[in-house]
């Protein structure tokens, strides 16, 4: 089974890029998701952390 695939790929042209691109966007999503993370502002996370605790209270907040 696995010839045949082997084969498939080697008949398309370009099919090198595929897992660098691959690699690529996995990489930077990633590393942007890190970014996202500890670039979050520590008091948006203190509240959304509180909210399970909160019985039936509505939190509204202002975004700035």
């Amino acid at each position: 089974m696995f010839e045949q695939i082997k084969h498939n790929m080697e008949t398309i042209s370009g099919v090198e890029l595929y897992p660098i691109i691959s690699l690529l966007i996995f990489f930077f999503f990633f590393v942007g998701l890190g970014f996202w993370v500890f670039s979050y502002r520590k008091d948006k996370i203190q509240e959304m952390s509180s909210i399970p605790l909160d019985e039936g209270l509505v939190v509204i907040t202002k975004e700035i």
